[in-house]
C-alpha cells in the first residue's frame, strides 16, 4: 500500500486528506447533534421559549456539517477512483514493458495464460485494496478524533465505545490466516484457466481436424470447476468475516447505551452526551465496513501484487548498448568468437552451443544445417540479440552486439522465423509495422519493392484493396506460404544489412523460394531512397545509403531443402552445438560424412514433400471435377 501511495502521491494525498476531513466532519455531526439536543431540543420540549426560537439555528448548524460531509464524500470518491485507475494503468504498463524487456528464454519458461493473468486479473487483484483505502484511512482519523471526543466527555463511555476495536483486530488476524491460502489458490487457477483457453484457441485447427472438442471441453470444465470451488471457498470466508465487521459497531452502540444509562442516573453525563456517543457509533458502522472492506481485499491484493512483482523483479533482461552502429550500403560482416550458450536444465545446465567461431564476410549467403537439436535456431537468434551468449561474443562490423544501441540493431538486422505472425491489420501496416501517418514509415514504393523481392506482390495486387486490404486474424485469408513471404517483405522493407531466415520459407513453393533467394543474392539493386527512420543514425552524419548502391544484405539462413542449401555461398554444418565443418556444398560432400548423410536425408524429405503436394493438387482437381 505504501508503494501504491508513493506512486501516485498527489492523488492519494488529496484523497486521504479529504477522507480525513470527512472523518473529522462525521465526528462533528455527532458533537453538533449532542449540543443541539442539550441546548435546543431538550429545553424546547420542556417549554423554554428562547430554545424554541433557536431551533432554526440548530437546524442550520446540522445542515452546514451535513453539506460539508456530502462534499467530502464526493471528492474522496473522485480522487480515490482516479488513484485506483492510475495504479492499474501503471501496473499493466510496467508488466507489459517488462515482458518486452525480458529475453525469449524467460518467455519460454512461462505459459502464455500465466502472462495474460499477470497483466489482467493479477493487476486487478493487486489494486483492489486501493479503492476503499482512502476511506479506510479516513476511518482511522475518525476513530482517533472520536476517541478524543469521547474521552473528554466521559472515560466510561469512551471505554464502552472503543471495546469493539480489539475484537476487530482479532477478527482480521483470523481472516488473514484463512483467506490468504484460498486467494493464492484461486489466483493460480485463474492463470491456469486462461492458459487452457489460450491453448484451445491456438490449436483450433488441430482440435477441429482430430475431433477432440469433447476432450478440450472436459479439460477446460475440470479446471473451471476447481476455480469455482476455490472461489466458493473465498466467498465462504468473506461471508463469515463481513457480518462480524458489520456486527461490531452495533454491539458498541448497545454498550454505549447501557453504560450511558447508568452514567446518566449517576449524573455524570447528560442526555446529549449519550445521544452523541451512540449516534457516533451508528455513523461509524458504514466507515468501519469500509475498513473491513480493506481488510477483506488485503489478502487478495497481497497475492496479486506478489504475482506481478515476480514479473517486475525478474532478472535476465538484456542490458541495452549505447554505441552507434554506422549504416552502410551493403551487408555487414558477422563474427562469432568462442560463443557458447548454456540454459538451465533440471538441476544443472545444458549446453546448446559450444566454442562456435565464425567469420562471415559482408554480402555472403550462408546456410546453417544440422540435425534437429543441433543448435541452429539458437545460433541465428544471437544475431538479432534475442538472447546473449553465455560465453564469447557476437560482432557486427567489429562491434559487440551487447554494446550496440537497440534501435541501430533492429534497424540493420532483420529476423524472419518459421512461425509467422500476421496482425489483424492492413497489408501496408503488416509490412511497415507503422501506424497511419507515421512520417518515418517506408512509402508505398518501398513496400511494393519489398513485396516484389519476396515474390508476394502478385498476391497483394489480387486482394480487393491492395495495400489497404485488411488481413484476418493471424492472416487467416492468406496461405501459410503467403504469410511467410509477407514476413520476408516485412524484413526487406527495412533494407537490412543482415537478414536472418530461420527456416522462413518452409511453406513456400520451392520454385518461389529459389526466386526469392536469387533476388537476395543480386548485387546490383539500387537504393531508390534513404529510409526516413535512418536519419540521424550516427549523429551529425549523412546516411551513406542516400548516395550508395544497396548491394544486398548478408544472409544467414537455416534451411532444410537442398535446393536452398546449394544456393548458399557457404554452408555451416552444426552438430551437438559445435561447428563440425564449413565450406561449399561440394567440399562438404567430399569430406564430411555427417553432411553427406544429412544432404541425403534432406533430399528424401524434399522429394516426399513434393509428392505430398502433387497428391494434394490431384485430389483437389478430382474434387473440383466431381462438383
Amino acid at each position: 500500500m505504501g508503494r501504491g501511495i508513493r506512486a501516485e502521491p498527489r492523488t492519494y494525498t488529496a484523497a486521504i486528506g479529504i477522507s480525513a476531513l470527512f472523518g473529522a466532519t462525521t465526528v462533528a455531526v455527532s458533537q453538533v447533534l449532542g449540543a443541539v439536543t442539550d441546548r435546543v431540543v431538550v429545553p424546547a420540549l420542556e417549554g423554554d421559549g428562547v430554545a424554541r426560537d433557536h431551533v432554526w439555528l440548530g437546524g442550520l448548524a446540522l445542515a452546514g456539517v451535513a453539506v460539508t460531509l456530502g462534499v467530502t464524500v464526493a471528492l474522496r470518491r473522485i480522487f480515490a477512483g482516479i488513484g485506483y485507475a492510475d495504479l492499474q494503468k501503471r501496473h499493466r504498463t510496467g508488466v507489459t514493458r517488462q515482458y518486452l524487456r525480458l529475453p525469449m528464454s524467460w518467455h519460454r519458461r512461462h505459459p502464455t495464460g500465466q502472462l495474460l493473468s499477470n497483466a489482467s486479473s493479477d493487476v486487478e487483484a493487486a489494486t483492489g485494496v486501493f479503492n476503499p483505502l482512502p476511506f479506510a484511512l479516513g476511518v482511522v482519523v475518525m476513530i482517533a478524533v472520536a476517541a478524543v471526543a469521547l474521552l473528554t466527555t466521559d472515560a466510561w463511555l469512551a471505554l464502552a465505545a472503543l471495546t469493539v476495536l480489539p475484537f476487530a483486530v482479532l477478527a482480521n488476524l483470523v481472516f488473514q490466516r484463512r483467506m490468504s491460502p484460498a486467494i493464492m489458490r484461486a489466483q493460480g487457477l485463474r492463470a491456469s484457466v486462461a492458459d487452457i483457453a489460450h491453448e484451445s484457441f491456438e490449436a483450433a485447427v488441430l482440435v477441429k481436424s482430430l475431433g477432440t472438442e469433447d476432450r478440450e471441453e472436459e479439460r477446460f470444465a475440470g479446471r473451471t470447476s476447481e476455480l469455482r470451488e476455490a472461489n466458493v471457498r473465498v466467498g465462504i470466508v468473506r461471508a463469515i468475516f463481513d457480518p462480524v465487521i458489520d456486527l461490531l459497531p452495533n454491539i458498541g452502540t448497545l454498550l454505549v447505551l447501557g453504560v450511558g444509562t447508568l452514567r446518566m442516573r449517576s449524573g455524570a453525563v447528560e442526555t446529549g452526551d449519550v445521544v452523541s456517543a451512540a449516534y457516533l457509533l451508528t455513523l461509524l458502522a458504514v466507515p468501519v465496513r469500509a475498513f473491513g472492506w480493506v481488510l477483506g481485499e488485503l489478502p487478495r491484493s497481497l497475492v496479486g501484487f506478489d504475482r506481478i512483482a515476480r514479473v517486475l523483479d525478474s532478472g535476465g533482461a538484456l542490458t541495452p548498448g549505447t554505441r552507434p552502429l554506422p549504416a552502410a550500403g551493403g551487408g555487414a560482416r558477422i563474427e562469432m568468437r568462442g560463443v557458447g550458450v548454456d540454459v538451465p536444465s533440471g538441476d544443472g545446465t545444458a549446453q546448446l552451443l559450444r566454442d562456435v567461431d565464425l567469420d562471415i564476410r559482408p554480402g555472403r549467403t550462408v546456410a546453417v544445417v544440422g540435425v534437429t537439436g543441433a543448435g541452429k535456431t539458437t545460433l541465428v537468434s544471437l544475431l538479432s540479440r534475442l538472447s546473449d551468449p553465455t560465453t564469447g561474443a557476437v560482432l557486427l562490423d567489429g562491434l559487440d552486439l551487447r554494446e550496440v544501441r537497440p534501435a541501430d540493431l533492429t534497424r540493420q538486422v532483420a529476423l524472419v522465423g518459421q512461425t509467422t505472425f500476421v496482425f489483424e491489420d492492413t497489408v501496408r501496416s503488416n509490412v511497415t509495422l507503422a501506424d497511419d501517418g507515421d512520417p518515418d514509415a517506408p512509402d508505398d514504393d518501398a513496400v511494393w519493392q519489398a513485396l516484389r523481392l519476396a515474390r508476394v506482390d502478385d498476391v497483394v495486387r489480387a486482394l480487393p484493396g491492395g495495400l489497404d486490404s485488411p488481413l484476418g486474424e493471424r492472416g487467416a485469408n492468406l496461405s501459410g506460404g503467403q504469410r511467410q513471404r509477407l514476413a520476408i517483405a516485412r524484413a526487406l522493407v527495412r533494407r537490412p544489412r543482415v537478414l536472418v531466415l530461420d527456416d522462413a520459407t518452409s511453406a513456400v513453393d520451392p520454385r518461389i523460394e529459389q526466386a526469392i533467394l536469387t533476388g537476395l543474392r543480386s548485387r546490383d539493386r539500387t537504393a531508390d531512397r534513404p529510409r526516413p527512420h535512418d536519419r540521424g543514425v550516427a549523429e551529425g552524419a549523412r546516411d551513406p545509403r542516400a548516395d550508395a548502391r544497396y548491394s544486398g544484405p548478408t544472409v544467414v539462413m537455416v534451411a532444410y531443402r537442398m535446393s536452398s542449401v546449394t544456393m548458399a555461398d557457404e554452408i555451416v554444418h552444426l552438430d551437438g552445438g559445435r561447428v563440425v565443418d564449413r565450406g561449399t556444398h561440394a567440399e562438404l560432400l567430399a569430406r564430411d560424412p555427417g553432411y553427406r548423410h544429412l544432404a541425403t536425408a534432406y533430399e528424401r524429405e524434399s522429394t516426399r514433400r513434393a509428392a505430398d503436394r502433387e497428391d494434394l493438387a490431384v485430389a483437389s482437381a478430382g474434387a473440383e471435377v466431381d462438383r
